[in-house]
């Protein structure tokens, strides 16, 4: 089961758990409600896994490719996980399946404070478009996770401000609708 949480204003290490004390959980209901979901998969099986397959048809994730996130396998990788650290959003679903190592996914919520996802081996997210958001490592400095799209990627990623795109404005929307 994934474990998600408020983040403590601390700035220290962007890889620790930065939980508030006391901790204050998320659950998947208020995970849900601002458009994440969350499936558990069989990551020792993801290349024959029925289920993903199936979801892979569902949801039209046509196009797949598995990235590696540490410091001796990606290139440029200070830059890139400085990148990945900066808020932003996308203008696609941002769909992500950890095969191995763990790491972390910061959301929004929708009174713009910080919910920290834990994701470890099996945990696929999904987080819609125009939702804010970041990634890290966690302490073990490691991540090997399945990037899905539907269609071509697209991998450009609009740091926040960015309320103006037609993505965020349905975020928006949706969170409005979410909240009656």
């Amino acid at each position: 089961m994934v474990e998600a949480w408020y983040m403590d204003e601390s700035k220290e290490d962007q890889r620790a758990p930065h939980r508030l004390q006391p901790n204050r959980a998320v659950s998947l209901e208020q995970l849900r409600s601002l458009g994440v979901i969350y499936r558990k998969l069989d990551a020792d099986n993801y290349e024959t896994d029925p289920c993903l397959k199936e979801i892979r048809k569902a949801e039209n994730y046509s196009w797949m490719d598995i990235i590696i996130i540490h410091k001796d396998k990606l290139p440029n990788y200070e830059e890139k996980i400085k990148t990945f650290y900066e808020e932003h959003l996308h203008l696609d679903d941002e769909i992500r399946y950890i095969l191995s190592g763990s790491g972390y996914f910061d959301v929004r919520d929708k009174d713009d404070k910080w919910i920290r996802i834990f994701m470890e081996k099996g945990d696929m997210i999904t987080l819609p478009a125009g939702i804010y958001h970041r990634f890290t490592l966690d302490e073990n400095n490691y991540v090997k996770a399945m990037r899905l799209f539907v269609g071509e990627p697209v991998w450009t990623a609009y740091n926040r401000p960015a309320d103006d795109f037609p993505a965020r404005k349905q975020y928006l929307k949706f969170l409005a609708e979410e909240a009656h």
